[in-house]
């Protein structure tokens, strides 16, 4: 327990400084696509919290209730995965970059299609914690010893939370930022691939299996597929 409060004081500390860290210069290794973001300079910064324009890409973070570390185990990643993909290929989503942590996830996504971003994230946050409710409610399931532990976890988030019954595996908010400017695309970039780094997880962000560093990097390909920006 003292070592997971550690970890979690650690990422908190670590989440301040990154996000409130100055603008780092943009790596050579980034690959590009042109955004007219003049066309949203004007943007009210009241509005970063918010999906207000869907014609714009946003940095958004999932995080588990209580930053229990859920995403330890393949099976619950790939959970997660299959759920992006899904979006992806039935819904509309783009995913411009991301990176799954222990805890949390952080994404830089859009939409091409009728439905709104919003709409997507709900649809995709609840696939996720339906189904990584029924692996941890299958008794079977004996590749996570803390299962019951962390059902009883959920279920109590779940119980004191209104708008959901009796279960709760993310967090209700998602921070989105509005991407409006380049300087914040590369700032934001910069933070999804350097997460592990700075985690003493890897050396180098394309060394970490589930993110979109290797893409940029052009060192390989990653799980999902990107649209570049930029």
């Amino acid at each position: 327990m003292r070592n997971s409060r550690a970890v979690i004081a650690q990422e908190s500390l670590l989440c301040f400084k990154m996000m409130f860290s100055e603008t780092l210069n943009m790596p050579k290794y980034f690959k590009f696509k042109k955004i007219d973001f003049l066309k949203f300079k004007n943007k009210s910064m009241s509005r970063k919290y918010k999906i207000n324009d869907q014609e714009l890409p946003y940095f958004v973070t999932f995080t588990v209730v209580n930053w229990i570390d859920v995403f330890i185990r393949s099976e619950f990643k790939d959970i997660l995965l299959q759920s992006i993909k899904y979006c992806q290929e039935n819904k509309g989503l783009k995913v411009h970059a991301w990176v799954i942590m222990t805890s949390h996830a952080h994404f830089i996504l859009g939409t091409s299609g009728d439905k709104k971003l919003e709409e997507i994230i709900r649809d995709l946050k609840s696939f996720t914690s339906r189904h990584i409710r029924l692996l941890l409610e299958d008794k079977r399931f004996v590749g996570e010893s803390r299962r019951e532990w962390m059902l009883w976890m959920m279920k109590n988030a779940g119980l004191k939370n209104s708008n959901n019954k009796d279960f709760q595996l993310w967090q209700q908010h998602n921070h989105p930022i509005e991407i409006s400017s380049e300087e914040l695309l590369h700032e934001k970039l910069e933070y999804i691939h350097d997460n592990p780094v700075a985690m003493g997880f890897v050396e180098s962000g394309e060394h970490w299996l589930y993110s979109s560093a290797r893409d940029y990097y052009g060192t390989g390909k990653g799980l999902i597929d990107i649209e570049f920006l930029s």
